[in-house]
């Protein structure tokens, strides 16, 4: 994506957090014809403490056995993960002149990614309880009592994956160089809607890492 220098986050104190707080996201690669084929999904970002600094960080997700995305992945491994976050509209009304035109700030992840295929039934379950830990760890319980005939058969519907971060790009689009207009922002986000609010809550982390 068009990442201007003013805008690039890091990481782990940005990318991070943001694909934890909004995982849903945006699967594309290629079918099998060339054009690109996107899937909207959940992906957990693996915790991964245990693991030597530098190593590639690594999301887990599903998809289910008639989508043909996990073929086209088997097929070719490498592709794109993209997360969005939160986005606005901005008026020039924040501008202190009137020489100025609308824009939109936002907030989002791309990730290059390869993908790794989990189609054997124990490695599915262990991927799926991970989601389950995740999303909602109550359900763990109920998870477990299912009949076990009804289990194999939930977990033949899907296919899961790794997919490992070989690189990425993450944008914090928020006028970071239009100062002039930082005051009049952050007060028009903070009084509206929760897009704008968590963008104002971005505006003053990225203010504060530079005091």
């Amino acid at each position: 994506m068009y990442l201007p220098s003013y805008f690039k986050g890091e990481w782990a104190e940005h990318a991070t957090p943001l694909i934890r707080a909004d995982p849903f996201a945006s699967l594309i690669s290629t079918d099998d014809t060339g054009l690109p084929f996107v899937t909207h999904l959940p992906l957990l970002l693996q915790d991964q403490p245990e693991k030597p600094e530098g190593t590639s960080p690594v999301l887990l997700g599903h998809v289910a056995r008639g989508n043909p995305h996990w073929r086209y992945l088997q097929a070719r491994p490498k592709a794109v993960v993209t997360f969005l976050g939160a986005h606005a509209y901005l008026s020039p009304q924040v501008y202190p002149d009137l020489t100025r035109v609308p824009t939109w700030n936002y907030l989002a992840v791309h990730c290059t990614i390869e993908a790794v295929i989990i189609d054997e039934p124990a490695a599915k379950d262990a991927l799926l309880k991970k989601l389950i830990g995740d999303h909602e760890p109550a359900y763990a319980a109920q998870w477990r009592s299912l009949d076990a005939d009804y289990q194999r058969k939930m977990l033949a519907g899907i296919v899961g994956f790794e997919l490992r971060v070989t690189a990425f790009e993450c944008k914090l689009k928020l006028n970071q160089h239009r100062p002039e207009a930082h005051d009049a922002t952050l007060r028009m986000y903070e009084s509206g809607s929760s897009h704008q609010r968590t963008l104002a809550e971005w505006m003053v982390r990225l203010k504060n890492r530079k005091a």
